[in-house]
Parts: C-alpha cells; structure tokens; sequence
C-alpha cells in the first residue's frame, strides 16, 4: 500500500499537501496497473492501494484513464532530455536510430526496476493509447529529429509522419515484451528494433525505385 507521511497541526489532523495527494494516488495506480494490468483495474482497486479516503481521489482525477495518461506525461518529461542527448550526439542517420532505441529501452527498463526487485509485473504499455500534450510534443520531436538526420545523411523519407508513428509502434511494442523475458536485454531489443526499422525503409526504398 502507497502511504503518506502524516504532518502534525491544529487538533492532531493530517496535512496533507495536493502535490503529496497526487503523488501517492500515481504511485498508487503504477503497481495496480502492473499487478492486474490497465484494463481490469478500477478506481476503487487504486484507492484501497492508498491511505485516501476515497473521495479524494476525484478531487485529482476523473477516471483510471486520467491517472494513466498523467503515468505516461511524467515519463514523457523525464525522457525528453534523454531524447535530445541523442539528437546532439547522432553522428549519422543509423546511429540516431539506434541511440534513440537503447536510450528509450534503458530508461524503460529504469522506470521498473523497483517493481523487479519487488518481484511484481513491470507496468505494460500494450494496448493502451496515450493520447497527452507530452506524447504529442515527443512525436512531433521524433518526426522533426528524423527529417532532420535524414536530409544531413542525404536520405529520402517517404512519409516522416508514418516513420515516425512505426518508430515509436516498434519501440512500446517491443519495450513491453523485453521487460518480460528475464534478464531483460536492452542492447538485444535495441539491436533488434534498429534492423527491423531499417530494413524496412530500404525495402520501402527498393520498392520506390521500381
């Protein structure tokens, strides 16, 4: 169970901040979801996970859906920089692909390392659209990386913005099976990804030529 520190004040009562309400409610809701996974959990589920009263809840989020979507944008902020490390230091086309994949594998793998050592499911990703401001910006950053790389290594780009949508498919996709196998291989999954994208393009490009 998330729980929360209790602060003393006037008549013995907890005072509790917003930011400290909101934060166990997330923490909450990240083991439920990777314990019963998105789908089959309730609000009720992520509210006996805290100390709230459930009523509280509401006063933060809507739905299971809100708590999720806010999961996904805070990660989405704590992986942009990770992302621009790889655009400054791509030397070429492949090695921004290939970094990208390895840095967005990494900090998956990071971001559930303590459900691993509590030896609880990671928090699947499979099957749930995200649909937030910060996924957005991320795909718009993606897609302008991408042209980018591609027109300073003199490659053509049939459709940046469908790339760009296989990109990120590839990478939830492959990340949320990588954590299940054991030990988890950021290096096999990046490496794998890596080829199937750009495999993929130079079949694209084969085919263009015809």
């Amino acid at each position: 169970m998330t729980t929360i520190a209790k602060a003393s004040g006037s008549g013995g009562k907890r005072a509790l901040t917003k930011a400290a309400n909101r934060q166990a409610i997330l923490a909450a809701a990240r083991q439920v979801f990777a314990r019963i996974g998105f789908d089959a959990t309730t609000v009720r589920d992520i509210i006996r996970e805290t100390d709230l009263a459930a009523g509280t809840f509401y006063n933060y989020f809507r739905s299971k859906e809100e708590v999720f979507e806010a999961i996904a944008g805070e990660s989405a902020r704590r992986f942009r920089p990770m992302l621009q490390t790889v655009r400054e230091e791509a030397r070429s086309f492949e090695d921004y692909i290939r970094a990208a994949y390895k840095a967005y594998f990494s900090f998956l793998k990071s971001e559930n390392e303590e459900a691993f050592r509590r030896g609880e499911p990671h928090m699947a990703l499979i099957g749930v659209r995200v649909d937030t401001p910060e996924m957005h910006a991320i795909f718009d950053e993606i897609r302008q990386d991408l042209e980018e790389v591609a027109r300073n290594a003199d490659i053509s780009l049939e459709d940046s913005e469908f790339l760009t949508a296989a990109a990120i498919g590839i990478a939830r996709e492959l990340g949320d099976h990588m954590l299940q196998r054991r030990p988890v291989d950021v290096d096999g999954a990046a490496k794998f990804a890596t080829t199937l994208l750009l495999d993929g393009l130079k079949a694209l490009a084969t085919q263009s030529t015809r």
